[in-house]
């Protein structure tokens, strides 16, 4: 019956009161023109049931009398006998009682539905703003994350990499001064210096991945170019990027994000997919960047095709926090393809939106 009444709740009280006690009189004139043989009091339920549930229980005993009187004046005028005086009386009082009882059933069920409606409002509420606040504290751990990355990168190269350097000048100042003496060691110091070198090399190449050159506008592409740059010298993997033409974005969330989704997918095809070849390309297609990280693996792991991969859903919410649509899947023969889709020109999203991102893994 609810479902059958719900039409009606755009309308306002006065005009439902009015349609009700409409049907009433419809229905006992029908009633009145069928005859008494044929009875029509089931129909009477209707207007009730509008009345109790739109207007008031108060209204619904108002309409079940009259509902009941014109019933009986309808058999009456129909020329209904009754063999007692008493025989319509207690039929009316029958009625009464019945529809009083139907009027009590349908406002305890009004009252529960309320109560329903308001315990579902709430629990949305609650959920929204649970959702909301999981939501501003995962982009919080982000941003928590992003800064120390930057901070680690800028100590490495700052701090790491100077005293690997002086360390690197004394140790060759060493080695010449043995050699002055043609000492045997000379050899073993310039050695250390080669190795001292090699680890301020390797100290860079991490403080540059850890803390890429600036991304925004012209160095977007300058930084994906040099991360397949370091990629294919710290991995010795074929790692290369691509771009038709100049592609640059302005906001920088935009772009951080994007070039962490390629190192997070970078990271996953050489750890999980084994893999001995990438391509990093780069797109600009009216107002869309879209960047593929493509390789040839293995392809995905089992926990990545249940969605249970949390590089995956890193990528994902990352992709999500800047409005972009993100997509992995294996290729035909062997490889896997990761796809993250950017509109250009727009502000980072709200947290409605970034909820409505669409991921696909398969």
């Amino acid at each position: 019956m609810i479902g059958w009444i719900k039409p009606f709740e755009k309308y306002s009280k006065p005009l439902l009161m009015a349609i009700s006690v409409g049907l009433v009189a419809v229905i006992g004139v029908v009633d009145w023109l069928t005859g008494f043989e044929i009875s029509f009091f089931v129909f009477y339920l209707v207007p009730v049931a509008l009345a109790v549930w739109f207007v008031g229980d108060v209204f619904g005993i108002f309409i079940s009398i009259f509902s009941v009187a014109a019933w009986v004046a309808g058999d009456v005028s129909a020329g209904a006998k009754y063999s007692r005086p008493f025989v319509p009386v207690w039929n009316a009082v029958i009625a009464v009682v019945f529809l009083f009882v139907v009027v009590a059933i349908l406002t305890r069920l009004r009252k529960l539905h309320k109560e329903l409606e308001e315990r579902v409002r709430q629990r949305t509420v609650a959920m929204t703003n649970e959702m909301q606040e999981r939501r501003r504290l995962e982009k919080e751990l982000l941003g928590i994350s992003e800064r120390e990355q930057r901070r680690i990168g800028h100590d490495l190269h700052d701090s790491l990499c100077q005293h690997l350097t002086g360390t690197a000048l004394a140790g060759q100042v060493l080695g010449e001064r043995l050699a002055e003496k043609s000492l045997p060691e000379a050899a073993a110091a310039i050695h250390l210096v080669e190795l001292v070198e090699e680890a301020i090399d390797l100290t860079r190449t991490l403080a540059r991945g850890l803390h890429p050159t600036e991304l925004e506008g012209e160095g977007f592409m300058d930084g994906f170019r040099e991360l397949a740059a370091n990629i294919t010298e710290r991995f010795q993997i074929s790692c290369k990027f691509e771009c038709s033409e100049a592609v640059r974005i302005n906001a920088p969330a935009g772009a951080i994000h994007l070039y962490r989704i390629a190192q997070e997918s970078i990271t996953n095809a050489i750890k999980h997919g084994k893999a001995s070849q990438m391509i990093i390309r780069l797109d600009k297609e009216n107002d869309l960047v879209r960047l593929m990280i493509s390789d040839d693996g293995v392809g995905l792991p089992e926990n990545a095709r249940q969605g249970q991969g949390m590089g995956l859903r890193i990528m994902a919410y990352r992709a999500s926090m800047i409005g972009a649509s993100f997509s992995i899947e294996s290729l035909p023969r062997r490889g896997t393809r990761v796809l993250c889709t950017l509109p250009l020109g727009n502000n980072p999203p709200s947290e409605t939106h970034a909820t409505k991102s669409q991921t696909a893994i398969g």
